[in-house]
């Protein structure tokens, strides 16, 4: 590259939704990082302003095609804390298991179709099928055993229907999750050797010394529930979020960044998740995990593909043991009124942490609604890597260059619709 040049990606491939980024140099010196999301802003929060209290869950779900469970759980737990109502464990493990179908399914579509292709020289999945096309077809096999958990615990595998306030309208039978045992098993034989597979492809030589976050569970490793934790010893419920979590509007994102204590760029997700919660992974799990070369803490996130694929194999494993023991929850749901409180909820998407709040009114409506997105967090994450990622690699060629920096950015799993909301539109006279 020249002493003054820049890295333009205008679109992102697989991605989901629409974003670019650039990178500009002077004096053979990064100067400027840029995660461009541009894709048109949602007003989500605007949205559920006036709605029923019983409302978010599903409202929130069409947020996202791919993690839709995940705004269904923090929907719901955020307001089940506001009317002071605490779901029954029957209740609560039907959910974990629904949420595992959500890990499975979207984390086969990540490892498998939009960032192994990069590894392997391929341009994209539907090249990688070209000349492996068993490597596509293991591949939906497994986004089938978890598109299926969804499907039977909440009716339908993209914007689940079954799921709502206080619990489901309806429990599963059990014959019809057990039939699901046999595919879950081989996706979970699958994932083991996805770990092994993605564990020798050949990695970047990059580490950052991240600031984590994650839910902590005092004995599960961490989906629906948990308090909020960081590598530098943050320990909150997630009612105190938003006196220690701060957004801010960049003029080149129509997502929000979002920093911990006014000044910590931090990262959330699959590495943190990992990294403040191995010691919450079955003894053989957390076995493979090293001898796929992983340590207590992974700060390469090139290497981040081989923790979703132990995360892959953690939730086929989860659901196993979820079917095994599950009793029906009887009834379905417990009942949830309204009172006049704000309520907090917060769940780990396959992408990171999510979290929602809502203020209602005595009658049920929302007066308020906040939702902070995973790839929002990590936007600013994402741009210091950036910068560091190209500061040693500005003697490599542009083509090769810009080929890797997108590379790094798939590296996150960036889900660009799920970030793309304001809180508030503004418009200022010229």
């Amino acid at each position: 590259m020249t002493h003054g040049s820049r890295v333009k990606v205008p679109a992102l491939a697989r991605v989901e939704g629409e974003g670019g980024l650039e990178i500009i140099t002077s004096g053979g010196k990064v100067t400027e990082a840029r995660l461009d999301i541009y894709e048109p802003p949602r007003f989500f929060e605007a949205m559920l302003r006036g709605r029923r209290y019983t409302e978010p869950p599903d409202i929130t779900a069409r947020i996202c095609g791919i993690c839709p469970v995940a705004y269904q759980m923090s929907a719901c737990a955020a307001i089940e804390n506001a009317c002071g109502v605490t779901v029954t464990e029957q209740v609560e493990r039907l959910r974990r298991l629904l949420y595992c179908g959500e890990w499975i399914e979207s984390h086969t579509l990540h490892i498998y179709l939009l960032h192994a292709p990069d590894f392997l020289g391929y341009d994209s999945g539907i090249h990688l099928a070209r000349d492996h096309p068993e490597l596509v077809q293991r591949a939906l096999r497994v986004k089938k055993a978890g598109n299926g958990l969804m499907t039977v615990i909440g009716g339908r595998s993209v914007h689940p229907v079954n799921v709502r306030v206080g619990g489901f309208y309806r429990a599963p039978a059990p014959a019809a999750l057990r039939a699901l045992a046999s595919e879950l098993e081989w996706a979970r034989q699958t994932a083991e050797e996805t770990v092994r597979w993605v564990a020798a492809f050949d990695f970047p030589d990059f580490s950052h010394n991240y600031e984590f976050v994650s839910l902590r569970h005092p004995h599960e490793y961490p989906i629906t529930q948990g308090r909020i934790v960081s590598t530098s010893g943050l320990d909150i419920t997630p009612a105190h979020y938003d006196e220690r979590f701060t957004e801010f509007q960049v003029p080149h994102s129509t997502a929000l960044h979002s920093l911990l204590d006014g000044n910590l760029t931090y990262l959330t997700g699959p590495m943190a998740r990992y990294s403040l919660n191995h010691d919450r992974l079955p003894p053989d799990i957390a076995r493979l995990a090293r001898e796929a070369g992983l340590e207590n803490k992974c700060h390469n996130p090139f290497r981040s593909i081989i923790v979703r694929a132990i995360e892959l194999l953690y939730a086929c494993d989860e659901a196993l043991r979820l079917i095994a023991s599950y009793e029906p929850p009887d009834p379905p749901a417990v009942d949830v009124q309204p009172r006049r409180a704000t309520g907090y909820g917060v769940s780990e998407a396959p992408r990171g942490l999510l979290y929602h709040r809502y203020r209602i009114q005595a009658d049920g409506t929302i007066e308020d609604a906040k939702i902070v997105p995973p790839t929002s967090q990590n936007q600013r994450a994402i741009e210091a890597d950036l910068r560091d990622f190209t500061a040693t690699r500005l003697h490599l060629p542009q083509d090769q260059l810009t080929h890797e920096c997108e590379q790094a950015v798939r590296s996150y799993d960036p889900c660009i619709s799920c970030a793309a909301h304001f809180l508030d539109l503004r418009v200022s006279p010229r």
